[in-house]
Formats: structure tokens, sequence, C-alpha cells
């Protein structure tokens, strides 16, 4: 096999793993019950089925202004999915958006006059 059979094969293998990782996050946030276990799934498998379908397309394009800008792009999704992640999440805790069970521990409860 070839470096250039190769490669193809390890960018079908990334891109399937980065398609199933995005499929199970798109799934997790229909069914999940409350805000948080949904930003959970909307963040976590989301970014890294991302990266790995970028990866992918390295691989495969393999050519040097592509991957630059696929290394942009990678660094713009890990620099906002955890911000826009705890923004949401945040905002869920300031509204009241789930059951007090969900928290086992409330480390925010009287700190800064969020909830009573």
């Amino acid at each position: 096999m070839t470096w250039t059979g190769a490669a193809d094969a390890v960018s079908a293998v990334l891109l399937l793993a980065g398609t199933a990782l995005s499929l199970v996050a798109a799934i997790g946030a229909l069914r999940f019950p409350d805000v948080l276990t949904r930003m959970h799934a909307a963040t976590k498998p989301q970014t890294l089925g991302m990266l790995l379908i970028l990866l992918a397309l390295a691989f495969r394009l393999r050519e040097p202004s592509v991957i630059g800008m696929l290394l942009a792009v990678a660094l713009f999704q890990l620099l906002t999915a955890p911000v826009a992640a705890h923004m949401v999440a945040r905002s869920a805790y300031r509204r009241r958006y789930f059951s007090d069970e969900a928290i086992a521990v409330d480390e925010l409860a009287g700190t800064d006059g969020e909830r009573p």
C-alpha cells in the first residue's frame, strides 16, 4: 500500500468516526432532558467529531494552504465551544432551567447573589 492509499484509508476511518460522534451529539441534544445535559452533548462529542472530520480532510487533501485553513477552523472551534457552553450553562443556572436533583454540589449558591 502506498502513502496515498494509507492516507486515504486513515482519512476514511477518521471521517466515519467524526460523523458518528457528530450524530451522537445531535441525538443527545434532542433526547437529553435538561439544558445542562444537552449542553454537554452539544459541545464535547460535537467538538471532537468536528476535529476528527477536519483531520480526515487534512489527510485526504494534503495541500499546505488547505491544511492551514483547517487548522484555523479547528482553533476557532476549540476557542469558541467552551465559551459558548459556559455562557449557556451560566444562563440556565441564573434562570433555574434545571432540576435541583441534577446538581450534586451547588458551588455557586450564595456566592454572587444569583440564587436565593
